[in-house]
């Protein structure tokens, strides 16, 4: 008994602390003075609303460099300051994606409590790595109109090679690759963090991966990295984590026999001949999340649920309008009895944020999933496979 609680206390605890390194988003640069000369011991703060801290803060070296590491994606300020000197300050840097952004600050000597914002610069460009990434923000998520299986965001990547299953109506195991290598090359992460099994180098599976909630998918298509063991691409999900102020969202897709079709039209022979076509019956998918703040820059929450289904025909399975008549032993097509193929998933989400100390902060996230599948057949109708 204590074994089996000690080995489930080691797990929550690897639940909690393996997530902390995984952001490889971060700031560096140089601080000088007016006359180009390296400036040490200046306080550079990273502050943004995507932080539960608020303000990530680092201390340039003796050669004037700063590096402000494991961010989240978002807007930031940066802001240089050294008693003696005047503030230098930089607004409206987005950081995404994978990127290490150089932000170069300058002090000039003044007595006085002067800050100089750098607005409308040059926008800034990530020269530390060397990778093609393509990032999609939550903005531009909610706004394509596509289903919300990563599959449709695969699809919109330039660069990659998605299989049939990229344009399924609700979400399934889709494999992907760049570059022309193998089709299962392409591999799934969540936070940096590899969740799926490898197939011969990759790694995608069946999971259900929320890019309804997503903060950002960042899509790696250089692939044959370093840092890598495979050279296929690699798509990164960075899933929300509430907030300083109680938000949430919803969404809602649909389709039906309206969204499919077939070239049989009103031939008897040919309708008897291929018999129900794999399309569509109904398909639905419908999300709702609600995260905010339990102690404000302190402790965050953040709960999803969600639930798809899709009901599609069974090709060559159909039903004999002559079943148990014993006047009939001939066979012909009832075109009101279909088999069909049923699946969904229910999934609940729940995400915990703390900031234990400045220096430390936690996450626990758990997902839990019930699977649905079953085929619909009629029990009293004899089926032919063509």
């Amino acid at each position: 008994m204590r074994t089996r609680v000690f080995v489930r206390t080691m797990y929550v605890l690897a639940l909690i602390l393996i997530p902390t390194a995984v952001f490889a988003q971060s700031f560096t640069g140089t601080v000088k003075d007016s006359s180009g000369a390296v400036l040490p011991g200046v306080t550079v703060e990273a502050a943004s609303p995507a932080l539960i801290e608020k303000v990530k803060t680092a201390v340039t070296d003796s050669e004037g460099l700063y590096r402000i590491v494991d961010l989240r994606p978002g807007t930031y300020t940066i802001t240089a300051t050294l008693p003696g000197f005047t503030t230098a300050k930089r607004e409206d840097v987005v950081l995404q994606g994978t990127q290490t952004l150089t932000i170069n600050l300058d002090l000039k000597v003044g007595e006085l409590q002067e800050t100089i914002t750098v607005s409308g610069a040059t926008p800034v460009v990530d020269v530390q790595n060397t990778r093609r990434e393509n990032t999609i923000n939550q903005d531009v998520i909610s706004a394509l109109p596509v289903t919300r299986a990563y599959g449709s965001l695969l699809n919109v990547t330039p660069g990659l090679t998605v299989d049939n299953n990229g344009l399924a109506a609700t979400p399934t195991m889709t494999f992907f690759t760049a570059h022309g290598g193998n089709i299962n090359e392409g591999r799934m992460e969540i936070n940096g963090m590899t969740v799926a099994a490898a197939f011969n180098g990759g790694g995608v599976s069946s999971l259900t991966y929320d890019t309804n909630n997503a903060e950002e998918v960042s899509v790696l298509v250089s692939g044959g990295l370093g840092e890598t063991e495979t050279g296929g691409p690699t798509m990164n999900i960075v899933p929300r984590s509430g907030g300083n102020k109680f938000q949430g969202q919803a969404f809602f897709n649909q389709a039906g026999k309206w969204s499919t079709g077939d070239n049989i039209g009103d031939d008897a022979a040919l309708a008897a001949s291929v018999g129900n076509p794999p399309s569509i019956i109904n398909a639905w998918d419908a999300s709702a999340s609600y995260g905010g703040p339990i102690k404000r820059d302190k402790l965050w929450f953040y709960g999803a649920y969600r639930k798809f289904s899709t009901s599609q025909a069974v090709e060559g399975h159909v039903a004999n309008q002559f079943a148990g008549d014993p006047a009939h032993w001939d066979y012909a097509v009832d075109p009101n009895v279909a088999s069909r193929n049923v699946q969904g998933r229910d999934i609940w989400t729940g995400r915990i944020t703390y900031q234990a100390t400045p220096r430390n902060k936690f996450f626990f996230s758990r997902s839990a999933r019930r699977r649905r599948r079953r085929r619909r057949i009629p029990a009293t109708s004899i089926f032919r496979t063509t």
